[in-house]
Order: C-alpha cells, then sequence, then structure tokens
C-alpha cells in the first residue's frame, strides 16, 4: 500500500495540491545533544571500568581536554549542538577542583559551551547561598579559604542551573529556574530539571533551611504548561535521579531499567519523551514505556549523544536515538583553550597538592567495606576525629560511609600528600561534638538498615577504637544490634546514660537517615575541618614514629551471619 500511494503522493507535492503529502515527504530536522551527569569536578581524565557481554575492559576516559576536544568535532558537524547536564556537576570532587570552591570546573563547564544543568543533590552540598553564589559570581562565601583564589574575579557559571521542584517557602517561587528555552535550526527547545526529592536526607540540613523539595514529576508537569505556552514545541526532561541495569552503558534501547527514575517517567505527561538522568552514576540508553531514558556514568568518561527527528512542520518530536560514547583522550584534535585552561589549574594546584603529609602504615587504605561493614578508612578516620575532640571529653566518634569519596592512596614509599587526603574528605565538614544516651546510640546502630528505598544498601557507620558491636542479619530491621554486645572499651553502654559523641556536622544533622544523631543534646559545632584533623592525626603519628592506617580492618563490628 505505501509503494502504491508513492507516486501519487510525489505527484500532488511537486504541483502543490496536497499540502499533508508534501510535509510527509520533507526530510525531518536533526537536532543534536549532547548530555553529561555526575561530573564532580573531574577536570582530568581517569580510569572508567565497563563490561559488555561479561567482558570486562577498563581504559582511559574523560578529562575536561578530552571533552573539549570531542565538542569541537562534534560542533564541526553542526554548529548549533546543544550541550546539557543532569546534575552533581560539583561536590565531592578530586582535590584539584575542590580546593578552589569547585570554581574551576564551573569555569570548565562554561568554556565547553554547556547550555543549562539540573541542579543535583550536591550541588546544595555548600547550601543555598554558595550554590548561587557559584551560579552568578562573586567572593562572600562561608568558604574563604577557597572562594575566588584561583580568580578573584571569579564571575559564575554561564550555563543555567535548573529545579523545578525545589521551593523557597519564604516566597514560594523556585530558588532556580524551572526552565530553559533554547532555540535550534528554528525550534524551540524546552529544558526542564528538577533534583531528586529526598536530597534534604543527604545534605545538611542547615544549608538547605527555608527550602521545599518537592515531587519530581508533579514539578515537571506544572512546568511544561509553562514552557509550552511560550512557544516551545519540543521538551527535554534533565534530572537528577536514576536507575540501574545490568544491560552495558552502550545497550541499544535497554529493556531492564528499574529504580526510582522509572516510577518518576511513567507519571510524565505524554509529551516528554526523552530524559536526560543521573545520580546513579550508570551509563544507560532505555526505553520506558515508550519513553527514552539516557544517563552517561559518571566523572565525564562517558557523554550521551542524542539525536532528534522533528517535523519541519509542526516543530513536534518525531523520533529520538541516543548512543553513549567513551570520551577517549586523543580521539579528536585537542581545544587548545580547554587544553591551556587545565594546564593553567594543574600548576596552581600541584604545590599544595603535592604536600608530603605523612607516611601511613600501609600503601592504599581502602574503603570498602568486609562482609560485617567494616572498612580500614572509616577505622582511621574515626579514630582522626577521636583524637581531635578528646580534651572535650569525646568517648566515641562515627564516620559515614558517604562521606568518604575516594581510598587514601600513597606512592611506593607510604607517604601520602595534602591532595591525597583531600580528595578522600572532599565536603569540607565541620566536626560536631554531642551528648548522646546509650539507648539513642543503639538507635543510630539500628538505623544502618532503615533506608527510604526497599531496594537501598545499608548505609554503615565506622566508629572509633574502643567501641565494638554485633548484629545480625536475620533479625528484622531495627533489631539487628545483638543486645549487650555494643560497648565502650569493654563496658556494655547503658541506655539512660550519656556519652559523649563526635561526628561530622552532616551526621549531626541527621544526613543519610541517621535521625538519632540529630536527637542529640548539648551540640557544639567546634568549626574544625574533618579533613584539618585527618591530617593532624596522620601527621602526629607519623612524628611519633607509628604511622596510621592499615589495609585491614580492626574488628571494631561483628556480623552472627
Amino acid at each position: 500500500m505505501k509503494n502504491s500511494l508513492w507516486p501519487l503522493c510525489a505527484a500532488l507535492a511537486a504541483v502543490s495540491l496536497v499540502s499533508g503529502c508534501a510535509t510527509r515527504l520533507q526530510a525531518p530536522l536533526e537536532l543534536n545533544v549532547v548530555a553529561l551527569n555526575d561530573f564532580h569536578g573531574h577536570l582530568e581524565g581517569g580510569k572508567f571500568k565497563y563490561k559488555i557481554n561479561g567482558q570486562e575492559s577498563t581504559v582511559h576516559a574523560g578529562g575536561i581536554d578530552a571533552i573539549g576536544a570531542a565538542l569541537q568535532a562534534w560542533r564541526k558537524e553542526d554548529k548549533e549542538l546543544m550541550f546539557v547536564g543532569a546534575g552533581d556537576l560539583i561536590g565531592a570532587s578530586p582535590a584539584m577542583s575542590s580546593m578552589w570552591a569547585d570554581e574551576a570546573s564551573l569555569t570548565a563547564l562554561s568554556m565547553l559551551g554547556m547550555n543549562a544543568s539540573s541542579a543535583g543533590n550536591h550541588e546544595f552540598d555548600q547550601g543555598r547561598s554558595e550554590l548561587l553564589r557559584q551560579q552568578h559570581g562573586g567572593c562572600e562565601s562561608h568558604r574563604a579559604d577557597k572562594a575566588c583564589k584561583l580568580d578573584p574575579n571569579y564571575r559564575g557559571a554561564s550555563f543555567t542551573y535548573l529545579a523545578a521542584n525545589v521551593i523557597d517557602k519564604a516566597t514560594g517561587k523556585t530558588l532556580l529556574p524551572a526552565y530553559k528555552i533554547e532555540e535550534a535550526k528554528g525550534v524551540k527547545v524546552g529544558y526542564i530539571g528538577a533534583v531528586l526529592k529526598d536530597t534534604p536526607s543527604v545534605v545538611l540540613a542547615s544549608g538547605i533551611a527555608g527550602l521545599s523539595f518537592l515531587d519530581e514529576a508533579d514539578s515537571i508537569n506544572k512546568a511544561l504548561r509553562e514552557v509550552r505556552a511560550k512557544g516551545a514545541t519540543v521538551f527535554v526532561v534533565l534530572i537528577h535521579e536514576g536507575g540501574h541495569t545490568d544491560e552495558a552503558f552502550n545497550e541499544p534501547d535497554c529493556k531492564n531499567l528499574k529504580g526510582p527514575i522509572v516510577s518518576i517517567a511513567k507519571r510524565l505527561d505524554p509529551e516528554l519523551k526523552l530524559i536526560i538522568s543521573g545520580h546513579t552514576h550508570q551509563g544507560f540508553q532505555c526505553k520506558v514505556d515508550g519513553r527514552t531514558i539516557t544517563q552517561a556514568e559518571m566523572g565525564g568518561h562517558v557523554l550521551s549523544r542524542i539525536k532528534l527527528a522533528v517535523d519541519p512542520q509542526s516543530r513536534t518530536l518525531r523520533d529520538i536515538t541516543v548512543r553513549n560514547v567513551v570520551i577517549k583522550p586523543g580521539e579528536y584534535s585537542a581545544d587548545p583553550r580547554l587544553a591551556g585552561y587545565l594546564k593553567q589549574v594543574k600548576e596552581r594546584s600541584q604545590a599544595a597538592l603535592a604536600r608530603p603529609v605523612a607516611r601511613l602504615g600501609a600503601k592504599s587504605i581502602p574503603r570498602k567495606l568486609n562482609a560485617a561493614g567494616e572498612a580500614p578508612l572509616g577505622n582511621l578516620i574515626a579514630d582522626a576525629v577521636l583524637d581531635a575532640t578528646k580534651a572535650e571529653g569525646v568517648q566515641i566518634a562515627f564516620m559515614n560511609g558517604g562521606g568518604m569519596r575516594k581510598d587514601l592512596e600513597t606512592g611506593d614509599n607510604q607517604v601520602t600528600t595534602y591532595g591525597q587526603a583531600q580528595v578522600v574528605l572532599p565536603f569540607s565538614n565541620t566536626i560536631v561534638v554531642m551528648d548522646m544516651t546509650g539507648a539513642q546510640l543503639r538507635a543510630a546502630l539500628e538505623q544502618q538498615w532503615i533506608r527510604k528505598h526497599a531496594d537501598s544498601e545499608a548505609e554503615m557507620l565506622h566508629p572509633s577504637r574502643g567501641f565494638t558491636y554485633r548484629w545480625d542479619g536475620t533479625k528484622p530491621k531495627g533489631q539487628r544490634v545483638v543486645p549487650g554486645s555494643a560497648k565502650l572499651n569493654g563496658v556494655a553502654l547503658h541506655d539512660a546514660k550519656t556519652y559523649r559523641v563526635a561526628a561530622n556536622n552532616f551526621l549531626a544533622e541527621g544526613g543519610d537517615g541517621f535521625t538519632a544523631f540529630a536527637q542529640a543534646a548539648n551540640k557544639r559545632n567546634t568549626q574544625m575541618l574533618d579533613l584539618d584533623a585527618f591530617v593532624r592525626y596522620l601527621s602526629a603519628n607519623d612524628q611519633a614514629g607509628k604511622p596510621a592506617g592499615s589495609s585491614f580492618v580492626a574488628g571494631r563490628v561483628e556480623t552472627t551471619q
């Protein structure tokens, strides 16, 4: 039937008798979008490990110089290419970015020509005021030791952070724009941004005071109505929430996507066909109920190349194709601006980052958990916090697993540098001392297995020396700590007794769902950075001839499993 109608339709189109046939014959407009998520300040490239058809491979990938080279080449193919992000572009960053308050990364992304990005939870790590400063520029910051130290005239990011679901309670308006409309080849494309609604559980409560984080799908659908009214005809969701699949990062139209992004997608307006996601650090290009959902791993190792086929008459979306591409250094001709900027930042950073801190007790101190949920690096940091607060009567210190971003590495001489220590603790958290009863401490331990999402893994606490306990995974959540097993220096905790405890301010405010810490009494923020306490502890132990750290756990946590 299609072939038999073709001559007639062609003839009618030739004499412009039937515009409908002519419309169908016209080739679609092709819009090109490149997407990045969870960059986390990775100015330099690094190892990208992936698995395809059961075969594991590792390549060097990413870096702003390689990303710049790729974008430069792709823009020669399409000068109207759009470059967008899905959040966590900054925060939890390597030292070369975090030591400059991530201004180096925001400047680099601006130089790369990014148009817009959803905010991520890590954009809120330093609070709303600092996020707005990083967006708009200026030097007034609570991080005076970092802000405007790379560039005394920091002007802010040239791209726009979006968050349709973050509302300022005082004004009732969004803290950041809900959307941004870009025009390419005469087509208005509306980008609508959102961050995971659970952001308050993973950032400092004080930093987001006065903000509400609303349902993602409801907020996006609400923004769509306004975007449509302003003339946009193609719509793209940029959202910092994700999922996971066992399929390869570049598997076309993958089918097995699971996680929060799936349920969000199913509640979106039918016109929203393309969802660019983040947060879960996975690479995928999946189909869910006729929608395309993408994610480009993390750290700039992978970029999503997205082609949008748009009807030339109605300016509406016809088709979407996605290809996740590994960004390999040297694959494209260098972009001198980005290569030069990376060289400049590296040179400015090198002296501070290369400063030796201390000799350690092992070449590498890992953050990987053993079967009981204990990690050598967690032991070491908790001990450093305990040592730093002993003068305040602290008896127990805790470290949260999410606060440790990398293993602590050294060279062959087992000497670690300031840069290697900073990449472990990049958040600029301060240490808080507080009073907790034995009952509150046991409640905190039980909260290790009580997560918001049923499929979430346990979030283990790392205790300081002298504190031990056992847990039984066969017991229901909330009853896993073996009665009488939680002990301080061999003496069982007493529910009614008060203990002096130390933790970073994220935990102290109930971060990661540990509400027992939020209920503690007599809190005092020492204003001491956890990184400073860590570095001093390592140095003091080295000077005493007893290098700290081990590649083995200390045996403070046991399990009956």
